[in-house]
């Protein structure tokens, strides 16, 4: 009998069981509204985002970050002429974001009720730690996964850490996710499988170039096709069959 190669899987939150950046695009089309009188609307989404980079090793991911990485952009580009209503507007967009109801992915909830009985689920996740705990409490699907780790940034690290206490190492474990740069690559680079999905929209920061033939990596548009992967590789003799 072969051995099974799949023992644990990973699954990322933001964009891959649930809707998060379409939020952050509306919120950010707002504010440029906002700014109009400083500037032209690619100009103005630029600064924002390299006041963002600027600001993650401070602030890290998440909507608070987010949120003062719009008022830092709007006093820079103004040079601090802003009317204190246009602040406390961009304080408003926030609370809305992170007050705004759980849209969970097609074909989420049914995936991981079929997985749970079978495999452990770790939900790993990165950004706000409060903001990540309402998110998955609001999604109704807490209870599916055997671990959550909310982490800061993720890194192969991460991965190969988390995989050796939640499951048999990171061989064994199997990450889901649609950024490439922090759910796929360092996933591979733990020595993990990874099953990428890619989303509609995906922040310009996690764009970075597919590996090519990488024999641990899959690509699919539906969740729903983890499952078929799982079998694929747990039933493979050298687990690489793609």
């Amino acid at each position: 009998m072969v051995q099974a190669k799949v023992t644990a899987l990973g699954f990322d939150a933001d964009d891959t069981l649930w809707q998060n950046e379409q939020f952050f695009r509306d919120t950010e089309g707002r504010f440029l509204d906002l700014l109009t009188d400083f500037g032209d609307r690619a100009t103005l989404s630029g600064r924002l985002f390299a006041v963002e980079k600027r600001n993650i090793p401070v602030y890290g991911f998440g909507i608070k970050g987010f949120v003062l990485s719009m008022m830092e952009t709007a006093l820079e580009v103004s040079a601090g002429r802003l009317a204190p209503s246009v602040m406390a507007g961009v304080l408003a967009m926030g609370r809305e974001m992170l007050n705004h109801p759980v849209e969970l992915l097609p074909e989420v909830r049914e995936t991981l009720e079929a997985l749970s009985g079978r495999y452990p689920l770790i939900l790993i996740t990165k950004g706000d730690l409060f903001d990540q705990e309402r998110k998955l409490a609001a999604s109704g699907l807490g209870e599916l996964f055997h671990a959550v780790e909310i982490v800061s940034d993720k890194s192969s690290a991460t991965y190969a850490r988390v995989f050796a206490a939640r499951g048999d190492g990171p061989e064994k474990g199997l990450m889901v996710g649609n950024s490439l740069r922090s759910d796929i690559l360092p996933a591979l680079a733990a020595g993990a499988f990874a099953v990428h999905i890619p989303h509609d929209l995906t922040w310009s920061y996690e764009h970075v170039d597919e590996p090519v033939d990488h024999p641990r990596l899959f690509i699919e548009q539906h969740i729903r096709k983890v499952a078929e992967i799982i079998e694929r590789i747990n039933g493979s003799d050298d687990g690489l069959e793609r």
